[in-house]
């Protein structure tokens, strides 16, 4: 059984930053995709970000990209997202999750999930 904590998100105006982790037990990171995926009030659970167990493959929604980072931490067995640029828009639950069995980018594909951790920007 793996376990997902993120942490990091708060309240923060347009143009900042944020860091969200999302640390795991059970199950090493290096062994296994994760992916962030973010949720706004009366809308669909929507992908952000996602990385290979090796870190080689890190591929963004359009909506992110260059503004977001994902990496991982193997020591800490911790994959991070860093936010640059923030906008309202980014204002969302933000959710961590791993174990891939289909598409990165569909939140169906995933088997275990964090609790969320809010993110709020304003403007």
């Amino acid at each position: 059984q793996v376990q997902l904590v993120e942490s990091g998100g708060g309240s923060v105006q347009a143009g900042g930053s944020l860091r969200l982790s999302c640390a795991a037990s059970g199950r090493l990171f290096r062994n296994m995709s994760a992916g962030w995926f973010r949720q706004a009030p009366g809308k669909e659970r929507e992908f952000v970000a996602a990385i290979s167990p090796s870190g080689a493959n890190t591929p963004y929604a359009d909506s992110v990209k260059g503004r977001f980072t994902i990496s991982t931490d193997n020591a800490k067995n911790t994959v991070y997202l860093q936010m640059n640029s923030l906008k309202p828009e980014d204002s969302a639950v933000y959710y961590c999750a791993s174990e891939k069995r289909g598409h990165y980018s569909n939140y169906k594909s995933y088997t275990y999930w964090g609790q969320g951790t809010q993110v709020t920007v304003s403007s």
